[in-house]
Formats: structure tokens, sequence, C-alpha cells
């Protein structure tokens, strides 16, 4: 059994801050040369692209617990 329920928004918003992570530590490792200014559209649209995820998430997992319409079947009265 789980301990908590998947988000994938909070994936997406780690993968792209560990990104943002890496691109700065080969920076400071001399692995390659790095703007300042890079990294902060990285992490702005990974912080967005993961509001987004979070709130298809949330409509999803609505949806889906939403209890469902049923007609009941009329009586027959004959």
């Amino acid at each position: 059994m789980l301990r908590h329920e998947f988000q994938p928004g909070r994936l997406v918003a780690g993968t792209f801050l560990t990104l943002a992570g890496i691109v700065y530590a080969g920076d400071a490792g001399g692995a390659w040369e790095t703007p300042w200014f890079v990294v902060i559209p990285m992490v702005v649209g990974g912080l967005c692209l993961a509001g987004a995820v979070g709130v298809m998430t949330r409509g999803i997992r609505r949806r889906r617990a939403a209890p469902r319409k049923t007609t009941a079947p009329e009586p027959d009265t004959h």
C-alpha cells in the first residue's frame, strides 16, 4: 500500500529544479560556462509546467471520484 498519493506536478517541479542545480554545478566545476540568466527561464518554465500538471491531475482525480449519475429503471406498472 502506498504511503501517499503520487503527485506528478511535484515530480515535474523537482525535475526542473534538479536540472537547474546540475547546470549550476557544471558551471561551478568548470565543465561548461553558463550565463546567469539561463537558469531563470528554465526554473520559471518548470514551475509553470508543474502547476499546469497539478491542475490537470486535480481535475482528473475529481472527475474519477465524482459519484456517477445512474438512471433507475422505471417500475413495471402492468
